[in-house]
C-alpha cells in the first residue's frame, strides 16, 4: 500500500507526534509498504509540481525525526518558519498527497490532530484515515464533555469544574473544591500546562500556567493513588499497565524521557480490579463512539476505588508509549499493531 503517516502540526505535542510518526513509518516500511512521513503543517515543497510517482521516493522526501526535547515546542517559531506563510493549517501539497495514498495513518497528537477537525475535513475530501471519526474525536478531546459521558454511563471520574479566562477565580474553594486540586487545560495533552495545587498561594500561578496554553481549564479534585492506563482495540481491552514516575507525577518529562518512569504490564493488581478497569476502558470507548483504538487513563486509591480521568483517541506510539507495551503483553509486535490499526480502519471504507 501507499501510505502517508501524518505528524507534526501546531499542537503542543508536535514533537511527540514526530516520534510516533517515525516509529509507525519505520514499522510500515518493514511490512512492505511505501510510506511518506509528512508534517501536516509544513507540507511538501512550496511550489506546484507533478507528484506522479512520488511514493517511489517516499523515504527521500519524508520528515527526518529527532529526539523529543524536554520542553514543549515554540509554536510561534514553527509558524514563522513555514515558507509560504499561509494561514491554512494544511501545508503545501498535503491534501494532494493524502488523496493519492491508500490510507493516511494519523500520528498526530493534540489539538487539530485529535479534536475531530482534521477527520471532518478528510471525510469531505474523500481521504481514508486511521482511528476514530470526527465526532468521537471531538467528544473525547474535551475533558469536560468526556466527564459528562462518563457520568451518564456510570464510569467513575473525579469531580471537576471548567472555567474560562473570563471566569477566573481566586481559590479552589470558590469552585466548591478543596486542596489539593489539579489544574489542567480542558483540551490539552501530554500533561502540558498541568499543575498540582497544594497551597492556596499557588492557585493563581497554576491558573496562569494553564491559561498560557488554552482559554478553558478543568479544575479537578486531586486523587492520591497509583496510575494506570488501558488501551482498547476494536472494543476489546488490552492488559492494564501501571505507570510509576520515579519523581513527581506523570508529566511531560516523565512521559517521554526514557528512564523517568517504571511501567509494569500486566499491572500487579487483584483480578477483580484488573478486570473492572478493563471494563471501564471498554465502556468509555463505547460511550464516546471510539470504534478503532483508544487509551483510557485511571487512578486507583489505596482502598480500591478507581477513577477514569480521560480517553486518548490517538495514543502515542513512541519508544516509551503505553499502547505498544500493552500490545506486546499479548504477543502483538509493534509492526503487527500498526497493521491491525490499518486493517480495522479500512473496514469503514468497504462497500456494503
Amino acid at each position: 500500500m501507499d501510505i502517508v503517516v501524518l505528524a507534526g502540526g501546531l499542537s503542543t505535542e508536535r514533537d511527540v507526534s514526530f516520534q510516533t510518526g517515525g516509529m509507525v513509518a519505520g514499522a510500515l516500511r518493514g511490512n512492505g509498504h511505501r510510506v511518506i512521513l509528512l508534517d501536516v503543517f509544513m507540507g511538501y515543497s512550496d511550489r506546484e509540481e507533478d507528484l506522479e510517482g512520488i511514493f517511489e521516493r517516499a523515504e527521500e522526501i519524508s520528515v527526518k525525526v529527532e529526539s523529543i526535547p524536554e520542553t514543549a515546542p515554540d509554536l510561534a517559531k514553527v509558524k514563522a518558519s513555514r515558507k509560504d506563510q499561509s494561514d491554512c493549517f494544511f501545508g503545501p501539497n498535503v491534501i494532494r498527497l493524502c488523496q493519492m495514498a491508500d490510507i493516511v495513518f494519523m500520528a498526530l497528537h493534540g489539538e487539530n490532530g485529535e479534536n475531530g477537525k482534521l477527520q471532518a475535513a478528510f471525510d469531505l475530501f474523500g481521504i481514508r484515515y486511521t482511528g476514530s471519526d470526527y465526532l468521537g474525536s471531538a467528544l473525547a478531546m474535551n475533558k469536560e464533555i468526556t466527564k459528562r459521558f462518563f457520568d451518564a454511563h456510570n464510569i467513575p471520574t473525579p469531580h471537576g469544574v471548567c472555567i474560562t479566562k473570563e471566569q477566573r477565580c481566586g481559590s479552589a474553594e470558590e469552585l466548591g473544591l478543596t486542596l489539593p486540586c489539579i489544574v489542567k487545560p480542558c483540551c490539552g495533552g501530554s500533561s502540558i500546562g498541568v499543575t498540582v495545587v497544594r497551597k492556596d498561594e499557588d492557585f493563581a500561578r497554576a491558573l496562569e500556567e494553564g491559561f498560557r496554553w488554552e482559554n478553558e481549564l478543568l479544575i479537578e479534585e486531586y486523587i492520591e493513588g497509583r496510575e494506570f492506563s488501558v488501551a482498547v482495540l476494536e472494543g476489546k481491552a488490552f492488559p492494564v499497565i501501571e505507570i510509576a514516575p520515579l519523581e513527581g507525577f506523570y508529566d511531560y518529562r516523565n512521559k517521554y524521557k526514557a528512564g523517568c518512569t517504571v511501567e509494569t504490564c500486566p499491572a500487579d493488581l487483584p483480578e477483580e480490579l484488573f478486570g473492572q478497569m478493563q471494563k471501564y476502558a471498554e465502556a468509555a470507548a463505547e460511550a464516546l463512539g471510539l470504534d478503532t483504538y483508544s487509551r483510557a487513563d485511571f487512578l486507583l486509591k489505596e482502598d480500591g476505588e478507581m477513577f477514569c480521568l480521560e480517553v486518548n483517541t490517538l495514543p502515542g506510539m513512541t519508544p516509551t508509549s503505553l499502547l505498544p507495551q500493552e500490545a506486546a503483553a499479548v504477543g502483538m509486535s509493534f509492526p503487527k499493531l500498526c497493521e491491525r490499526i490499518i486493517s480495522i480502519s479500512m473496514k469503514k471504507y468497504q462497500v456494503k
